[in-house]
C-alpha cells in the first residue's frame, strides 16, 4: 500500500494501492501511520511520490458510495489525520508529482515543504466542487498555506485541473519525468544538510503555526456540517451521477 524505500538518508514513500492510489480508508490509515512514524525515525528527510501514472487521483468515490452514511463518518476523521500526519513532520518534505494529482491528491502534495512535478500531460487540481462535496476544514487550510488565499480561492471556486506548466502555486519546479524522484530526493537531502535539524523542526512549526490554530478552532465548527453534506450527496444520488458522468466521458 506505501513502498518504503531509504536513499542517502532520505525517506522514500511511494504510494501503491491501485491503479490511480485513490484514497480509501485503509490507505489512509496506512498513510497516517507512514508519516507519523517517519517523523520520528532516523531519516533526515522524506519524500512523498506515487507509483505507476499517477501519484493520487484523489477519494475513492466508489468506496464512498458503496459504503454510505457509516463508511463517510468513518472515512472524514481519516482523511483530516493523514493530511495532518503529512502536514507536521517536522523534517524536510519533498513531492515527487509523479503524475496525476487530484483532490484529495493535491492536497497532500500541498502538505509538503517542495513539489516537484514530472513535465508533460498529467494535470493537478481540486476538484471537490464538481464532485459535490465541501472540503474538510483542514484540506481548506493547507491548500491556502502552499498556495496562498487568492490562488487557493480561485483554485476551489474554479474546480480546474492544470497541465503542469499551468498549475502556478501547486508546483514548485518541472523536471522530466524520469527525473522526478531523483530531482526531489536531491531537494530533501540538501534541505537536511543545510540546516540542523532541530533548527528546521522548530521553524517549520513556527510557519504552520497560525494555519494549525485556525484548523484547530474551525473544525469544531464544520467538521459536522462537511459530513452530513457529504452524507447527503451520497443519499441523494449525487455522487453516483457523478461517477456515473465520468465513466462515459472517459
Amino acid at each position: 500500500m506505501i513502498e518504503r524505500e531509504s536513499i542517502d538518508g532520505v525517506a522514500v514513500m511511494r504510494l501503491a494501492h491501485g491503479k490511480v492510489n485513490a484514497l480509501d480508508l485503509e490507505l489512509l490509515h496506512a498513510i497516517t501511520e507512514a508519516f507519523t512514524t517517519v517523523d520520528s525515525d532516523e531519516h533526515r528527510a522524506v519524500v512523498l511520490t506515487g507509483a505507476g501514472r499517477a501519484l493520487c487521483a484523489g477519494v475513492d468515490l466508489w468506496r464512498i458510495i458503496e459504503g454510505g452514511p457509516e463508511y463517510v463518518r468513518a472515512f472524514l476523521p481519516a482523511l483530516n489525520d493523514a493530511f495532518l500526519a503529512l502536514f507536521t513532520v517536522g523534517k524536510p518534505v519533498v513531492a515527487a508529482v509523479n503524475g496525476h494529482a487530484i483532490a484529495g491528491g493535491a492536497i497532500l502534495t500541498s502538505a509538503c515543504d517542495h513539489r516537484v512535478m514530472a513535465a508533460g500531460t498529467a494535470r493537478i487540481g481540486v476538484t471537490e466542487l464538481h464532485v459535490g462535496v465541501p472540503f474538510p476544514v483542514t484540506a481548506l487550510e493547507i491548500l491556502s498555506y502552499a498556495l496562498g488565499e487568492q490562488r487557493a480561492r480561485e483554485a476551489v471556486i474554479s474546480a480546474a485541473t492544470y497541465q503542469p506548466h499551468e498549475a502556478r502555486g501547486f508546483v514548485d519546479e518541472l523536471v522530466p519525468a524520469a527525473e522526478v524522484v531523483d530531482r526531489a530526493i536531491a531537494v530533501a537531502r540538501g534541505l537536511a544538510e543545510q540546516v540542523p535539524a532541530d533548527t528546521y523542526r522548530l521553524t517549520k512549526a513556527q510557519l504552520h503555526a497560525s494555519t494549525m490554530e485556525r484548523i484547530e478552532r474551525l473544525r469544531p465548527a464544520y467538521d459536522g456540517p462537511t459530513e452530513r453534506l457529504w452524507i447527503d450527496r451520497v443519499n441523494d444520488g449525487w455522487l453516483r451521477g457523478y461517477m456515473q458522468r465520468v465513466v462515459r466521458s472517459g
